[in-house]
C-alpha cells in the first residue's frame, strides 16, 4: 500500500442507525455554547466543554467533589457534592454547574471499587462508578452463577447499604473480533481480524494507528486484506492490565494516514482532537460488522473481568475503561468511538450484547492510549509528518486516532480470540462460522441460543440481587452478541475490523 492513504478513515461499510443523526452536522457544534447570563445560573454547553468545566469545579470543591455527569437533554453539567463548605458550593454554581448533594464521596466509591477487586474478581463481572446514582454499578454476565454469584452478592452487601447495585447482563463479556475498516493478520489456525481505531503520529514522527491491545498481543503484522502483504507492525501493546490498546506503525514511512472516520456512503467525520469521555454525553461508534451506531457514556474508570483466552480458569482484568450503552458485535473490536464534533474518545474493547437487543460495551480511552504510547492525534503532532501537509500531524494525526484502532486489538481477541473466541464459541457453535459469515448471520445463529440462555440468566435471580438485575436480564440480547464474538474464533476471527486506514 504505497503512498495511498493507509487509513481511509474508519470503516468502509454502510452507515447504519445513527447516520441520519450524525452526518448532517458531522463537523458542526452539537450543542449551544452560551454562558449563563447571571451568576449561579447553569451554563448550556457542549459535552466536551462539560469535561473541562468538571475539572475546574473539581478543583473548587476539593474533597467535597463526588463526581459529575452531563445532562444531554438540558446540555448542562451536573456535579455531585457531599456536605462541606457552602462557600465552595456557591463557587461551583457560579462556575456554571448544576450542583446536587449526595451521600457517597468519591473516596468512598473508589474504596468500594478496590474492595470489589479484592473480593470479587470473577470472570464475567465488571464495575464502574455511576455518578447519576452516586453508586458503584456492578454487572454480572450470564456465566456468573452458583458459588460465584453468591460470592459477588456477598461482596456487594459487604460494601454497605446505598453503596452499590448489581445487575445482570444476558450476554457474556468478551472482546469483540471485528470493527470498522478491517485489518487482518495471519496466525496459526487462520486469520485474525480486528479494526483500526484512529490514525496517529508515533513519537518518532512515523505514521501509525491505534487499535485494541488484545489484537496487538495476538498478532504482530497486519494487512488491509486477508491475503495481503503486511503493511503495519505492532510497536506497543497493552492487554490485559491498565488498558486495552496497541500502537501499530505503518511499514512505509510515506503512508498518508488521515485523521478521519469513514461512516459509510462516502461520508467522513474529520477527527480534530482526542477528548476525555463524560458520563451522559452522546457518542458514536463505527464498526465493520454493524456500521454506525450511537448511544451514551454510562460510566468511567470501569473494570472488566474477561474470561482468560489462554487459561480456562483465569481472568483477564482490564481497568480504566469507558462504559457505554452503544451496541457492538463480533468484529467491531478496535473500532472508533467519537463525538459528533470530531473528538476521538475511545477504542472498542469488548462487552456483551448485540445491536438487536443492546448490552454493555467498553472502550479504551484514546487520551490514555496516546499518553501511554507517546503518539499524537490530529493537529497535536509534529508538523513534519511526511505527505500530510500542514503538520504531517494531520496526516498522521488522523492516523493517530486511527491508531486508536487499537480497538482493532479486538481482532487480537480474534487472534487469540480466534481460537479463544471460537472456543468461546460457547456463544454458540455459530461463533466461528458466525464470525466468518456475516454480521447478519452472526447475529442470528448463536445470538438466539445465547439469548435464550441469557434469559435463564435473568432467571438466575440475579435480578433479585437488584430489581435492576432483572431488567438487565431482559438485555438477554447480549447473549446473542456474545454469539457474535464467539464467531470470530474460527476462520476470519472477527468481522471487519478497521482497515489499516481508518478507525474500525
Amino acid at each position: 500500500m504505497p503512498k495511498r492513504k493507509a487509513a481511509i478513515a474508519v470503516g468502509g461499510v454502510a452507515a447504519l442507525g445513527a447516520a441520519a443523526l450524525l452526518l448532517p452536522n458531522a463537523n458542526a457544534s452539537q450543542d449551544k455554547d452560551q454562558a449563563s447570563s447571571a451568576a449561579g445560573t447553569a451554563k448550556t454547553l457542549k459535552a466536551k466543554d462539560a469535561s473541562d468545566l468538571s475539572a475546574q469545579v473539581r478543583k473548587i470543591l476539593g474533597d467535597a467533589f463526588a463526581g459529575s455527569y452531563y445532562d444531554n437533554a438540558k446540555q448542562q453539567l451536573v456535579v455531585n457534592v457531599v456536605s462541606g463548605d457552602d462557600n465552595v458550593v456557591v463557587q461551583a454554581k457560579k462556575a456554571g454547574a448544576v450542583v446536587r448533594e449526595v451521600a457517597n464521596s468519591t473516596a468512598e466509591l473508589k474504596a468500594a471499587a478496590r474492595t470489589l477487586k479484592a473480593k470479587a474478581t470473577i470472570p464475567g463481572t465488571s464495575w464502574a462508578v455511576d455518578p447519576r446514582t452516586d453508586k458503584v454499578l456492578v454487572t454480572a454476565d450470564r456465566t456468573v452463577t452458583g458459588a460465584q454469584w453468591n460470592r459477588l452478592r456477598s461482596a456487594v452487601r459487604g460494601l454497605g447499604s446505598g453503596m452499590a447495585t448489581v445487575k445482570r447482563s444476558s450476554g457474556t463479556f468478551k472482546t469483540f473480533l471485528s470493527g470498522g475498516d478491517a485489518i487482518f493478520s495471519q496466525v496459526q489456525g487462520g486469520n485474525v481480524r480486528c479494526s483500526l481505531g484512529f490514525n496517529v503520529t508515533a513519537s518518532d514522527g512515523s505514521p501509525a494507528f491505534l487499535t485494541a491491545g488484545h489484537c496487538g498481543v495476538a498478532a504482530k503484522d497486519w494487512s488491509d486484506s486477508q491475503t495481503g502483504q503486511p503493511l503495519a507492525t505492532v510497536d506497543q501493546a497493552t492487554f490485559p492490565g491498565a488498558g486495552d490498546f496497541s500502537l501499530v506503525k505503518y511499514n512505509d514511512p510515506a503512508t498518508q494516514a488521515p485523521s478521519e472516520v469513514n461512516t459509510g456512503n462516502g461520508q467522513t467525520v474529520q477527527i480534530n482532537q482526542a477528548a476525555d469521555a463524560t458520563v451522559g454525553e452522546s457518542v458514536f461508534r463505527m464498526g465493520s460488522t454493524t456500521g454506525l451506531h450511537d448511544g451514551k457514556v454510562t460510566g468511567l474508570d470501569a473494570t472488566v473481568n474477561f474470561q482468560s483466552e489462554t487459561d480456562p480458569n483465569g481472568v483477564d482484568t482490564v481497568t480504566g475503561l469507558i462504559q457505554t450503552d452503544v451496541c457492538a458485535e463480533a468484529g467491531d473490536s478496535g473500532g472508533s468511538l467519537f463525538t459528533q464534533d470530531g473528538s476521538a474518545v475511545g477504542l472498542t474493547s469488548g462487552g456483551s450484547g448485540d445491536c438487536t437487543n443492546g448490552g454493555e460495551t467498553f472502550f479504551q480511552p484514546v487520551t490514555a492510549a496516546l499518553q501511554a504510547t507517546g503518539a499524537t492525534l490530529g493537529n497535536a503532532g509534529n508538523a513534519g509528518n511526511a505527505g500530510n501537509g500542514a503538520g504531517g500531524q494531520a496526516g498522521a494525526g488522523a492516523g493517530d486516532q486511527s491508531g486508536a484502532g487499537g480497538q482493532a486489538g479486538a481482532g487480537d481477541q480474534s487472534g487469540a480470540g480466534a481460537g479463544g473466541q471460537a472456543g468461546a464459541g460457547d456463544q454458540s457453535g455459530a461463533g466461528a462460522g458466525d464470525q466468518a459469515g456475516a454480521g447478519a448471520g452472526d447475529q442470528s445463529g448463536a445470538g438466539a441460543g445465547d439469548q435464550s440462555g441469557a434469559g435463564d440468566q435473568a432467571g438466575a435471580g440475579d435480578a433479585s440481587g437488584d430489581g435492576s438485575g432483572a431488567g438487565d436480564q431482559a438485555g438477554a440480547g447480549d447473549a446473542s452478541g456474545a454469539g457474535h464474538a464467539a464467531g470470530g474464533g474460527a476462520g476470519t476471527a472477527g468481522h471487519g475490523a478497521t482497515s489499516l486506514t481508518g478507525t474500525r
